[in-house]
């Protein structure tokens, strides 16, 4: 059974359009007609396999909010009993028309033909990631999927509250270091080289401060065409050589060594590392499994490399926490923790922990940073907006002085 796209027009004439599942657009065609639409363009639906190697730019701009209000709805029809096909067609009759709607509806044809939940939503590995398909799997194989999806349900609404802290802690200081640019382009492309045409009518020698602005102001309206260009390609040669493996790798080495926010990166990948290792081992996915499952969640290759190296030594028979310990990634304290809940037999729950405890770290050094940041940017830009005035004020003070 495929799933098809379709526009139709019902018995008072307002337009509608969706998606309808059925063997053949002939059979769509009758199944709409028999709900009272009569439909004017019936396709089916491309399927499309979002992979890394192969990916559809419309299926790749599922929102988060959106992929995560999905599994919180399917999670709680699966815990009202409901059979899993029907759960996920109650969801994607609920939802907007869009990407996630579509895929939804190809993994309930893929199910309803007796594929797997965990197979069917591999075929969709960008927009659902790894560990969903491995603790799927898991709940599947337990009988537990109500309680796994209630989990992904928890696990992936933690996820995003942590990315909107980030975010809503950052987005005060980018603005006003935005606008504030914005105000002294503006005053050295516009307003001064007018202001200072007075003087350079007027003859006087000017003093250094203002020879200084008006060389730059000059620059500035001459080249500020050449000047975003600079900027931009190179931003753009910056993310064309961080999107290949070694410059990704340089990039998070970097960003683990910057002051502060290098601290706020760290904890964030911890945070990520812990909580999926933890969800994982609480629904027993084997060790090595969920091991190779968290690397691809930390979001720092640096990291995800010191964890592939460990890997590799615990399936030698070490302990987690030895290896970690060597590659001095982690923090001592997490390493001890690591140890503390492998001795005692409840490393899901020490996981848990680390993962409540990065959190908050991460939460306080946001703090400290938006702390910081703002008085920082607003004396960089009254510096900057001082010299400027100085500049000007100069000049007028020396001229009221001879006309005295």
């Amino acid at each position: 059974m495929a799933v098809f796209e379709y526009k139709a027009i019902d018995g008072k004439g307002r337009s509608s359009k969706g998606i309808v599942d059925a063997d053949s657009s002939k059979m769509a065609g009758q199944k709409l007609r028999a709900k009272g639409l009569y439909p004017s363009y019936i396709k089916e639906a491309r399927s499309v396999r979002s992979t890394s190697r192969s990916r559809s730019f419309s299926f790749s701009r599922v929102s988060k909010p959106q992929l995560t209000s999905a599994i919180r709805q399917m999670s709680t029809l699966l815990g009202a009993g409901l059979p899993l096909v029907t759960s996920i067609n109650s969801v994607v009759k609920q939802m907007k028309p869009g990407p996630l709607r579509l895929i939804l509806a190809q993994i309930k044809e893929r199910v309803n033909e007796g594929s797997s939940l965990a197979d069917a939503l591999e075929q969709h590995a960008s927009v659902f990631p790894i560990t969903f398909s491995a603790l799927v799997r898991a709940g599947e194989a337990s009988g537990t999927l109500e309680l796994v999806m209630d989990q992904l349900a928890d696990f992936e609404e933690q996820r995003l509250a942590l990315t909107r802290k980030i975010q809503s802690s950052l987005a005060y200081p980018v603005l006003m270091l935005l606008t504030g640019l914005g105000v002294v382009f503006f005053l050295l492309t516009y307003v001064i080289p007018k202001v200072t045409q007075i003087f350079l009518d007027y003859g006087q020698v000017l003093p250094r401060p203002t020879v200084i602005l008006m060389a730059t102001s000059g620059f500035l309206q001459k080249y500020w065409l050449f000047v975003l260009l600079v900027l931009g390609g190179s931003a753009f040669l910056t993310r064309l050589y961080v999107r290949t493996p070694k410059g990704r790798k340089h990039f998070h080495a970097l960003a683990l060594k910057i002051p502060v926010i290098g601290h706020v990166l760290q904890h964030a990948a911890i945070s990520r590392f812990a909580r999926t290792f933890a969800t994982l081992l609480k629904n027993d996915v084997p060790l090595l499994t969920a091991m190779t499952v968290v690397r691809n969640v930390v979001g720092n290759d640096v990291m995800a490399e010191a964890i592939d190296a460990s890997r590799k030594e615990i399936s030698e028979g070490e302990s987690i926490a030895a290896p970690l310990s060597r590659k001095n990634i982690f923090p001592e304290t997490v390493i001890q923790m690591i140890a503390a809940g492998e001795q005692s037999g409840h490393l899901d729950a020490m996981l848990f922990k680390i993962a409540e405890s990065s959190e908050s770290e991460v939460e306080t050094r946001l703090a400290v940073v938006t702390s910081l940041l703002e008085p920082a940017l607003i004396l960089g830009l009254g510096g900057v907006v001082g010299f400027v005035v100085l500049a000007v004020l100069l000049p007028i003070f020396e001229m009221s002085h001879l006309i005295q």
